[in-house]
């Protein structure tokens, strides 16, 4: 199935799977007849061109939409961690996150020094890690990285936490086995294409655009990750939450073929004080304009399931999302 063919048969997909709640929903249009609640919405993403931010500024103008005297921000940041901190600062209402590091802010373990209270708006959608290497080198899995340079990510990303992780289960320590460097993505890009790293991971949608640019020049390849899975869950809980095998299609980008690596769930998170009405009104647009919520680049196959929005894990959803969720859901 063609890109635009496969775009099109998700969107059939999630509004069907969005029609049953759409009566319910519509009474609850009603409700809002008063033009919803009023506040600010600041939305803490990721960087600029990543799907973090592509999926924040469609959140944002659904919100506008829908309920006009919500004045909504977008915020870009080095992603996860980052965002986690900007929630906990107070410098943002609702932020996005890889699921494996939200559940470690509310436990209060590494990164994070100490809990930190957060709530779930719901689980958007899945983030696919993707590890790229140029197409001609003789790089075939993760161990062959051994003494080689790679970019883990922005350091207050979620990719940069399981980047090393992953190097780790693969037998290699990050720093003396090889070479770590945290690179935005367009500086990734630029090093990969001049030759100064040897590979660059991130964590997003499929296709990510720094990934098919490289595609193009200097040509990539990903390399398969689903098999490190079982060590990445051994040890303690934490370490493998919420972590699942996931296959990028084949045509993803332009060279390379279908490959198994591994997905993480993103959660839209928040503060509990954020007010009731802010919270539920998020869920409305979530459910209600699931379709509208996926990037035009987009597969579309890790996005937004209604099904599965109230499946957050340890955190748990704000009160109004609850309410929220009811009311849709009977």
């Amino acid at each position: 199935m063609t890109g635009p063919a496969r775009r099109t048969a998700v969107r059939a997909a999630l509004a069907t799977a969005c029609s049953g709640l759409l009566a319910a929903a519509g009474t609850a249009d009603a409700r809002h007849a008063d033009r919803g609640p009023a506040g600010r919405l600041r939305i803490a993403t990721g960087e600029a061109d990543g799907f973090y931010a592509a999926f924040g500024r469609l959140l944002a103008e659904q919100v506008t939409v829908a309920y006009p005297r919500i004045s909504c921000e977008v915020i870009h940041s080095e992603a996860s961690v980052a965002n986690v901190r900007l929630l906990q600062a107070g410098r943002a209402e609702v932020a996005l996150a890889l699921a494996d590091i939200a559940w470690a802010a509310y436990g209060g373990s590494a990164p994070f020094g100490r809990r930190v209270p957060l709530r779930a708006i719901g689980r958007v959608y899945e983030n696919y890690v993707q590890l790229a290497v140029r197409a001609d080198a003789r790089i075939r899995t993760v161990a062959d990285l051994a003494g080689r340079t790679i970019s883990l990510g922005a350091p207050a990303s979620g990719g940069a936490v399981l980047g090393d992780r992953l190097l780790r289960a693969a037998g290699l320590t990050p720093g003396r086995d090889v070479r770590v460097r945290h690179l935005l993505m367009p500086q990734a890009a630029r090093a990969m294409v001049d030759g100064a790293i040897d590979a660059l991971l991130v964590a997003g949608g499929v296709p990510l655009p720094v990934l098919s640019g490289l595609d193009v020049r200097p040509g990539i390849r990903l390399l398969p990750l689903a098999g490190l899975l079982p060590r990445l869950r051994a040890g303690t809980e934490r370490a493998g939450s919420g972590l699942e095998a996931v296959t990028v299609p084949a045509g993803a980008y332009r060279k390379t073929p279908e490959v198994s690596t591994i997905g993480v769930a993103n959660l839209l998170l928040c503060r509990p004080d954020l007010p009731a009405p802010i919270a539920a009104a998020l869920t409305h647009v979530l459910v209600r304009n699931a379709t509208r919520l996926v990037p035009t680049t987009a597969l579309g196959t890790q996005f937004l399931d209604v099904r599965s929005l109230i499946s957050t894990g340890v955190v748990p959803l704000h009160s109004g999302a609850v309410v929220a969720y009811r009311e849709l859901h009977g």
